[in-house]
């Protein structure tokens, strides 16, 4: 689907599987209230084409997924932003409010105990993990990107608010009224549908991971595999639901859902949050440096903001999207070339002068 004046982003698509700097990958923009490009390319595994219908997993995309579920639950009255966290999870040692949780500042940004790959199937021992480690620092006092644990404290909210795990929660409330093909812990037949993750570098995952020893490592490597393509491609971690990296998506879905948002959170008739929760949850909620990603962030309730008024989030291996509400956009890539965010740059920079 094209629309002509967005053509010259289409091209620059097709130069990035061209010049070999992609290999598979799906791009969805929503622009004025309709889709103006969605477009697939390359292969999702040796041989076999990259489909429509391809699912990937995008990494830290899936984080304000993750963080919609909770809202959802907020606009209904289930709990409240300021709420602490143990008066809806008993046993939650740290004194952190559900606000804080979403916002990255709850002090549990890695998991405390070594944990091997298995462990992503095991939701309640990663949950108990958690429950009872003593934080890192004051709530609320610093932000450090929770990469592994974020999924894990906001859908265990949502669990014990709603009684369904985040996986089904997303499915039945947020992905069928507002047909979004994702979803966190996929059936045997969605995962037939996955592109196999690569690495775009042999060197990715190391760069990635950062100095053994450091917050970042302890951060993304525990439990065990979350950089492992062994892993990364099996039904265990299809399977699993680790909502802050696993989420598998199809570029249509993730820009379905920014439209939704940009809308004011109906979409098609489908109410999901008022348009009053969608402000607060895209305002900046911290501003400061960010020790795991090792720069400034600004944090909303579950997205990053950028100076131009953006709001989404970018996953490791170079998955992207988020609405940019100036602009009047949606945008969604998601690749299998686990590399750096330098497509994304590229097509933007194309978009915007498009626009």
């Amino acid at each position: 689907m094209h629309d002509v004046r967005f053509a010259a982003v289409d091209d620059r698509f097709r130069s990035l599987l061209a010049d070999g700097r992609e290999t598979g990958a799906a791009l969805t923009i929503w622009y004025d209230g309709r889709i103006v490009v969605d477009v697939v390319g390359g292969e999702r595994s040796p041989g076999r084409p990259w489909l429509p219908e391809t699912l990937v997993g995008v990494y830290s995309v899936g984080k304000p997924v993750a963080a919609l579920c909770l809202l959802v639950l907020v606009d209904r009255g289930r709990l409240d932003l300021d709420d602490p966290v143990a008066e809806h999870w008993p046993g939650f040692c740290t004194p952190a409010t559900v606000r804080q949780v979403l916002t990255h500042t709850a002090g549990l940004p890695a998991f405390p105990a070594p944990r091997p790959a298995e462990a992503v199937a095991d939701w309640d021992l990663l949950c108990a993990d958690l429950a009872a480690a003593d934080p890192e620092w004051a709530p609320g006092s610093v932000a450090r990107e929770h990469a592994w644990t974020y999924g894990h404290l906001v859908g265990e909210l949502v669990r014990r608010v709603d009684g369904r795990t985040p996986g089904r929660f997303l499915a039945e409330e947020i992905a069928g009224p507002w047909r979004l093909d994702l979803g966190f812990g996929l059936s045997a037949a969605d995962q037939r549908r996955c592109a196999e993750l690569r690495y775009g570098d042999p060197a990715w995952p190391d760069r990635v991971a950062g100095e053994p020893g450091s917050l970042r490592h302890r951060a993304v490597s525990n439990p065990a595999g979350g950089l492992d393509l062994a892993v990364l491609n099996s039904p265990l971690w299809r399977g699993s639901q680790v909502p802050a990296v696993n989420l598998h998506a199809t570029a249509t879905g993730l820009a379905r859902l920014y439209a939704g948002l940009l809308a004011g959170g109906t979409l098609d008739g489908a109410h999901l949050i008022g348009p009053e929760l969608v402000a607060e949850a895209t305002r900046v909620q911290y501003d400061g440096d960010d020790l795991v990603l090792g720069r400034r962030a600004r944090w909303t309730l579950g997205m990053q903001w950028e100076e131009d008024g953006s709001w989404g989030m970018g996953g490791l291996g170079g998955s992207s999207a988020w609405a940019d509400p100036g602009r009047g956009y949606a945008f969604a890539y998601a690749t299998s070339h686990l590399a750096d965010h330098d497509r994304v740059d590229d097509l933007v920079d194309v978009l915007h002068d498009c626009l």
